[in-house]
């Protein structure tokens, strides 16, 4: 059972009036006192009450969060020095398993904040991040660079193959002592000082970088005075960008906000080219405006202080560093993968250019096609070779059919879960959403929650992560949520998505399956605690079931009719799937390869102007195309400045190989059976980070994964 070291406050309940005696005379005329409020008890103090230990947001105050955190660190703290002074000899009991079992309320405090922070952040949390945020560096730093605590992970190590320690253990041994290395426990103690210093400056750095990057989001946002510069965004998009407008006090305006990609859903509808020009813009030029939102010097530091700590580590680049333990290896590697396809997707895209400037000029539109012509006359591109457009497939994309019968129902067939929606547990915003997850058994797995409309608290982009994190040392089951940016329809509206944004939510629920089916015992390599080259296998994996025949037939149906999509439109739909894969393949490509860019740079080299490197990159690697920018630019790259991707952003690519390659073998297995997904949980979802993933997939497939279905996937080949 873990330990829990809780710190708890007392609870006052003070009566401050009471009856009279008989001896006092009553003022006729003067009210009795009013009772006192209980006096607060911070309620992360304490483990939940509620199932699973779902958070109890309904007694959370924003004000909870930070000291919490830092009781937390200082419990943590305390649990190790225990472990540290030991006078017993090291054992992996003693020693790892102890590591393991430290810092529960560290651990629940962070995973809630972290959540709140990124989902439906305020001025109140976001002051705590960033005064937490060199607290926490400090913090792991204490814990890693600990010359007893290192000794005796030291020491286990070295005696891991004659302990008598399972597969599970010496691969949970061998990592814990590679990250204390990794993290500079070898380091002198002057270099190790230097150290500190600058993961203190990057973690403040980092958090400071998300904060500007939301407030420019929100800056950035176009307004519009006019609704006919709005013409081709349909009632339901007008609605909505005039209830944007109305929730920042512009009433009589329509707002377009920012998603974090550089192209905007919009364009792909918007009728008027200065409004499409416009809108690009202010995508482009957020965070680049030289006022408090900007954030190009932050990135320049990032990049040049990542660079020293490769060095003071033994690296020649953070890439090196970043990619040691990832499947990938070495940043040449994946440099190797993305390069090898740029040939093929800048001629696919060029010829898709070739395309579009067709029907532009056949229009008479008198222009040279840019990036924010793309989106909007690729679908007359596609409307024409294959008779499709967006317009005419949205209305069969509800959200809640796409997730009740086509998220949930793939996970039916394929793994026997079932849900139930509860309306009893609180929330940390009226527009989640909360399922009991049941397994095929009967017996509850998981706790999941939704989060899927955009606001301007929330960060951009779509994620996956855990409230509470499977555990084997505890039997603690986990709390999985899921968070997307789509936009909420007017009141009375039904929201319907496009196939990208459907695509979207089969991908993170991918990630929440992989959380879910943890089956592991120790929580440092449960669930999703894997590479970043592979945490994206199982998301992109489960995008696959949402054109599966039988899903597909299941949840596309017209919101209003109920009437199934009609078999003419589903082969469009299924024929049109390379369609414009030259564009969607270089804007990742230009992405990912000017992270490698920003994170090969050596120690030496002088701080870089975030507009002239980005141009430089681009051009040296060949995807340096004007019609097709990056899919994040410098300024706006979240993942790599502060979420977590940095220097491997190439993942979804080494992923994206994997991904299909599995599917292959589904296919040749007979598709969507409970058979095969049994086999796919018990071999790969279900296992973490528990084992080399290389062998943990080889052992799955029978051999190591093939590029080629990803080829065929893309119409490169």
């Amino acid at each position: 059972m873990q330990r829990l070291a809780v710190a708890t406050l007392a609870l006052a309940v003070l009566s401050a009036c009471s009856a009279p005696t008989p001896e006092a005379p009553k003022k006729a005329d003067a009210p009795a006192p009013a009772a006192k409020e209980p006096e607060h008890v911070n309620p992360l103090l304490t483990a939940s009450p509620l199932p699973l230990q779902a958070p109890p947001f309904d007694r959370l105050r924003d004000g909870d969060y930070q000291p919490a955190i830092e009781q937390g660190m200082r419990e943590h703290l305390a649990e190790v020095r225990v472990i540290a002074d030991s006078t017993e000899p090291p054992t992996f009991a003693n020693t790892i398993e102890a590591m393991e079992r430290s810092g529960a309320l560290l651990t629940r405090a962070a995973r809630i904040f972290s959540a709140l922070a990124q989902a439906n952040t305020n001025e109140t949390l976001q002051k705590a991040q960033v005064e937490l945020a060199p607290k926490l560096a400090e913090h792991r730093d204490a814990i890693h660079l600990d010359p007893k605590l290192f000794a005796r992970v030291q020491a286990v190590y070295d005696a891991r193959a004659t302990s008598g320690l399972d597969a599970v253990q010496t691969f949970l041994v061998e990592k814990t002592w590679k990250d204390f290395v990794r993290a500079g426990a070898r380091l002198g103690e002057a270099e190790q000082t230097k150290l500190r210093a600058l993961n203190k400056e990057e973690s403040t750095l980092s958090t400071d970088f998300d904060n500007r990057l939301l407030a420019a989001n929100n800056a950035g946002a176009l307004v519009v005075d006019d609704a006919a510069r709005l013409d081709g965004l349909g009632a339901g998009g007008i609605a909505a960008a005039a209830d944007a407008a109305k929730e920042r006090k512009l009433d009589g305006k329509w707002v377009l906000a920012l998603q974090n990609t550089t192209q905007q859903p919009a364009l792909g509808s918007l009728t008027s080219r200065d409004t499409r020009l416009a809108l690009l813009a202010a995508s482009e030029q957020r965070a680049s405006k030289g006022d408090a939102n900007d954030t190009r010097a932050i990135a320049e530091r990032l990049a040049q202080l990542r660079a020293e700590r490769a060095k003071l580590l033994g690296y020649p680049s953070y890439a090196a560093y970043a990619l040691e333990d990832q499947m990938a290896k070495t940043p040449e590697a994946a440099v190797k993968l993305m390069t090898d396809m740029v040939p093929a997707a800048t001629a696919k895209a060029r010829g898709e250019a070739k395309k579009i400037q067709a029907v532009i000029d056949a229009g008479h539109g008198g222009f040279k096609l840019t990036a924010a012509d793309w989106d909007l006359y690729a679908d007359r591109v596609r409307k024409a070779e294959f008779d499709l457009d967006e317009a005419t497939i949205r209305p069969y994309f509800e959200l809640d059919r796409v997730l009740n019968d086509g998220v949930f129902f793939a996970a039916n067939q394929l793994y026997g879960l079932t849900f139930k929606e509860r309306k009893d547990l609180p929330v940390y915003h009226p527009d989640v959403r909360v399922f009991d997850v049941f397994d095929a058994d009967g017996r509850q797995l998981a706790l999941f929650y939704a989060d899927y409309y955009a606001r301007p608290s929330k960060a951009g982009g779509a994620w996956m992560d855990v409230f509470v994190e499977q555990d084997g040392l505890t039997g603690t089951k986990p709390v999985v949520f899921n968070v997307c940016n789509y936009t909420k329809p007017a009141p009375g509206q039904p929201a319907l998505l496009s196939f990208d944004d459907v695509t979207t939510m089969f991908h993170e629920f991918g990630h929440a399956l992989h959380g879910m089916f943890s089956n592991v015992k120790y929580p440092s390599i449960a669930g999703t605690s894997v590479p970043r080259d592979f945490v994206e296998f199982p998301s992109q994996f489960n995008e696959h079931w949402a054109l599966d025949a039988k899903v597909f037939a299941n949840y596309a149906k017209h919101h209003e009719t109920g009437e199934p999509m009609p078999q003419a439109l589903v082969d469009k739909i299924v024929k049109a799937r390379t369609f414009n894969q030259g564009y969607g393949t270089v804007e990742y490509l230009a992405a990912a390869l000017l992270d490698q860019a920003w994170h090969t740079l050596p120690a030496d080299a002088p701080k870089q102007d975030a507009a002239a490197f980005e141009a430089d990159a681009l051009k040296r690697f060949k995807v340096d195309l004007a019609e097709v920018p990056p899919r994040y630019r410098t300024p706006y790259f979240s993942h790599i400045w502060g979420g977590g991707y940095s220097a491997g952003y190439y993942a979804y690519l080494w992923s994206e190989v994997i991904d299909h390659d599995a599917f292959q073998w589904f296919v040749e297995h007979g598709g969507l059976t409970r058979e095969n997904g049994q086999t796919f949980r018990d071999q790969v979802l279900s296992r973490g980070g528990s084992e080399d993933l290389g062998a943990i997939y080889k052992a799955f497939r029978g051999k190591d994964p093939s590029v080629e279905p990803l080829l065929r996937h893309r119409g490169l080949k």
